[in-house]
């Protein structure tokens, strides 16, 4: 298969996500948090433990976590003839998308908050951010749900449309396993600082161009002026090097604000301002996931495009 026929998968595996979603039961992300839950336990020592041997031991878990399956993945797709091949990089794609999970999980938000039923609101929310929900607002239910709504395009949608652009299903697999390890380790408590130094780091990496590419491709498809603006002049005061450009381009593209105050573990935290407008409210929960859908038509239609191309071409 040639690197162009390759992005045919785009449309393929957003289609598999669209359909099928992720698997409701047996999913085997969970087994994989079961088996980095096991290797944590048997490889880390204290909490934090040394900081030059757990980050070593933390860096072993990871590629022993990480690269087997991809590597494999590469080897036997490459042996398989190619409309086999492409059916299978198409499945990895498949899971390792995650773009209706993201829209029902949005959903269950934003439905019930416009109904006035907070407490849904909160329970759902809860379901999906780290930070405490339960005794949110109307507005920062609004604004905690935009947030993970453009921060988790760029994780769940176009960081893995990225990878399998570049390496195929494999690619875009590695990218979620990454992912996945960088939410379960990426911490800076006490009992992951140091062995989730190597899930943190690599997890930025891995993101680094797939999210400029995520805020590029909110700025085209909202207010483009304005979303280039607060990337520009916003984003490096964000403390995720990836989150800072996804949200400060998201927000600026819906013409709201985010940021401010969240409580964390207890602990409150101000955190930058980013975008231009008014506070987020029920409806723009919907407008930020719109925005997500209409980006990744976006790629699957230059997928197909690029990848007919290509195979017209070969």
């Amino acid at each position: 298969m040639t690197a162009s026929t390759l992005l045919l998968i785009l449309p393929l595996g957003l289609l598999l996500d669209h359909l099928l979603g992720e698997p409701r039961r047996w999913h085997p992300l969970v087994g994989f948090g079961h088996l980095a839950n096991a290797m944590e336990r048997s490889l880390r020592r204290g909490a934090p433990g040394g900081a030059v041997d757990n980050r070593l031991r933390g860096s072993l878990a990871w590629l022993l976590l990480v690269l087997p399956l991809p590597l494999f993945g590469i080897w036997l797709l490459a042996v398989l003839p190619w409309p086999l091949a492409l059916a299978g990089h198409a499945l990895l794609l498949w899971f390792a998308l995650g773009g209706r999970s993201l829209a029902d999980h949005v959903g269950a938000v934003a439905t019930p908050l416009a109904a006035g039923k907070f407490d849904d609101a909160r329970r759902a929310l809860g379901w999906m951010v780290s930070r405490e929900t339960a005794s949110l607002d109307a507005g920062e239910i609004a604004r905690a749900a935009v947030e993970t709504t453009l921060e988790n395009g760029n994780d769940a949608v176009f960081g893995a449309l990225f990878w399998a652009a570049l390496l195929g299903g494999p690619g875009a697999l590695a990218f979620r396993l990454a992912n996945t390890l960088d939410a379960m380790w990426g911490y800076k408590d006490q009992r992951r600082i140091y062995f989730g130094w190597c899930a943190a780091r690599a997890d930025d990496v891995l993101g680094l161009i797939p999210a400029r590419l995520t805020a590029l491709t909110y700025a085209l498809l909202g207010r483009c002026g304005n979303a280039l603006s607060c990337w520009r002049k916003q984003a490096s005061a964000w403390s995720s090097p990836n989150a800072g450009p996804v949200m400060a381009a998201g927000a600026g593209a819906l013409g709201v604000s985010l940021g401010g105050a969240a409580v964390y573990h207890g602990r409150v935290e101000q955190r930058p301002l980013l975008g231009r407008g008014p506070a987020p409210d029920a409806k723009d929960i919907g407008r930020a996931l719109a925005l997500v859908r209409r980006g990744s038509l976006l790629w699957a239609a230059l997928g197909l495009l690029l990848g007919a191309w290509g195979a017209l071409h070969a």
